[in-house]
């Protein structure tokens, strides 16, 4: 860490990066990084992205915050284009996936007591999932290990069944439920893919139930899939869709997007400081904008292709199956994923690991097809180790 006062939660590495352009990081000893990370998913846009800057700084320059007691014409306009392109009702703008998670949470609580009383308040998530680090979005997330026992008690009212597990469907709602709430990749998991007709499956079951279905997309969401939503591909009817990370370019946001029988929120039930503040609607406009640019979309698809068949047709040991859509790759390992972490971070190459035994690649959606070769060659001469 660059500074001993800094709070080093996250293990960091110690690695201090001053500059970025595009898909490449420079540290503070001159070394350049290929970037297959984009900040978790978050710099979707990559680094120094002109369109970007320039909309940041014009805004600083005009307008950075107002408190929500009144609008804002850059955060207007930028619900009005999102909402016209992803089809939903309205939406509440907050500052990370967790809160945009706790919002659905809370959402989702309130319509159960307006549909069903004060019993109908389970909230049904998914093993290995992934939904936050406040209290509410701990315990919604289905790994043991985010459950320390220091952090409880935990919230009631939440239970998880198993993706893809038909068998579970058969007892996982009934009046009590509230909702279901599900990633669309499960991508701190693993990179773990839904089957299309078991999540529909479970949609169906959810809503027959009397609960709604909510769709955590804050990382799946703005583009990393290929698609705008994965939720729409995935064709599970989303009461509830959760953004964040990538829908401001960087830029710290995030949405929580409702429609139909979901729109129960009225004033005073749910507010946030900072949420959908100008500075971070400006540059979520850029993004929409360029995500939603004629060929942009179908380009992440091809890219994402390219690196699994490439990863695929290497025919390495230690790589037990490569998996993902769009941008979103997970390379499942039967050896220390974080030792390969390691390796190629000191050879110059950045991305995750994720479950027990995947490493995660999301690279900025318009990296470079030179960009992708130049982190897979490092990647291959780590790995032909293994």
């Amino acid at each position: 860490m660059g500074s001993s006062k800094v709070l080093n939660n996250y293990g960091s590495f110690d690695v201090t990066f001053k500059y970025g352009k595009g898909s490449v990081l420079t540290d503070v000893n001159n070394k350049k990084y290929v970037d297959f990370l984009s900040g978790i998913a978050v710099n979707c846009l990559g680094h120094g992205y002109k369109p970007l800057v320039n909309a940041i700084k014009k805004q600083a320059a005009r307008q950075i915050h107002i408190c929500n007691y009144f609008m804002s014409d850059t955060g207007t306009a930028y619900a009005d284009e999102l909402l016209a392109v992803t089809g939903f009702d309205g939406v509440f703008f907050g500052n990370s996936g967790a809160e945009a998670n706790e919002a659905a949470i809370k959402l989702a609580r309130k319509y159960g007591q307006l549909n069903g009383g004060s019993k109908r308040k389970t909230i049904v998530t998914l093993e290995r999932s992934f939904h936050g680090r406040t209290l509410a979005t701990l315990t919604a997330t289905g790994q043991e290990v985010f459950h320390p026992e220091c952090f409880g008690p935990y919230q009631s009212e939440f239970k998880t069944i198993r993706a893809n597990n038909y068998d579970d469907l058969k007892t996982a709602f009934d009046g009590t439920t509230a909702a279901l709430m599900m990633e669309c990749v499960q991508g701190e998991g693993g990179v773990i893919l839904l089957d299309p007709e078991w999540a529909q499956a479970a949609a169906k079951a959810a809503h027959e139930a009397g609960a709604i279905v909510i769709a955590d997309e804050v990382q799946t969401g703005m583009g990393r899939t290929g698609v705008l939503l994965a939720s729409d591909e995935l064709g599970i009817n989303a009461d509830v869709v959760t953004l964040a990370k990538a829908i401001a370019g960087g830029v710290p946001m995030g949405a929580c997007l409702y429609r139909g029988k979901a729109d129960v929120f009225k004033a005073g039930d749910h507010q946030s400081t900072f949420g959908g503040n100008p500075l971070a609607c400006a540059a979520a406009r850029v993004v929409l904008k360029t995500l939603t640019s004629p060929g942009f979309l179908d380009n992440v698809k091809k890219n994402g292709e390219y690196i699994r068949s490439t990863v695929k047709s290497w025919n390495m040991k230690c790589v037990t199956d490569v998996r993902g859509k769009g941008l979103m790759t997970g390379i499942q390992v039967n050896c220390d994923p974080v030792d390969i972490e390691k390796k190629c971070l000191a050879k110059g190459l950045l991305f995750s690991t994720a479950g027990k035994d995947t490493l995660r690649l999301v690279p900025p959606l318009n990296i470079s097809k030179k960009e992708i070769d130049l982190g897979l060659s490092v990647l291959k001469s780590v790995l032909v180790y293994y």
